[in-house]
């Protein structure tokens, strides 16, 4: 029976000496001192982007995902799309109706959606309405402003 509390009690202090040691060196890789800035940027003072009459977006980019505040009048038309990126949806205010994955799904504000990378999906305002998009990785054809499927009238 001592045996086995040694071996026990010996396999605890090596998995909590593990837990010490930063992922990166566990799993291996040379652990990287890579310097990511902080940042505190309130809503106001990112630029408002005007895509169409009927949609609005302002983004923050971090090191590795993006959070986007987009403003959609009732009845603004998010075409069918897909990108590489997974997106989380949060809906502040207002509501979305989604077309995804043969169904109609209908979010509204306090509500979440996820949605998958490379998931077709359509999206129509019910009503005047203020999400949250996060995605990751960051979209790069938001960032260079060649997401020319939204920037089309209605």
């Amino acid at each position: 029976m001592a045996k086995v509390k040694t071996k026990s009690l010996g396999r605890m202090a090596k998995l909590k000496k593990a837990a010490t040691i930063p992922a990166g060196k566990r799993a291996g890789r040379r652990a990287t001192a890579k310097k990511v800035d902080l940042k505190y940027i309130p809503w106001n003072t990112v630029p408002l982007e005007d895509l169409n009459p009927l949609f609005q977006r302002q983004f923050v980019v971090g090191e590795d995902i993006m959070v986007a505040r987009v403003l959609m009048k009732k009845g603004c038309i998010v075409p069918l799309h897909s990108h590489y990126n997974e997106q989380v949806t949060y809906i502040l205010e207002g509501a979305l109706k989604f077309w995804i994955d043969d169904k109609e799904i209908v979010v509204h504000a306090g509500e979440v959606l996820t949605i998958p990378r490379n998931m077709p999906h359509k999206a129509e305002a019910l009503e005047d309405t203020v999400d949250l998009d996060i995605f990751n990785p960051p979209r790069a054809d938001w960032i260079n402003k060649t997401d020319q499927y939204l920037r089309k009238s209605k």
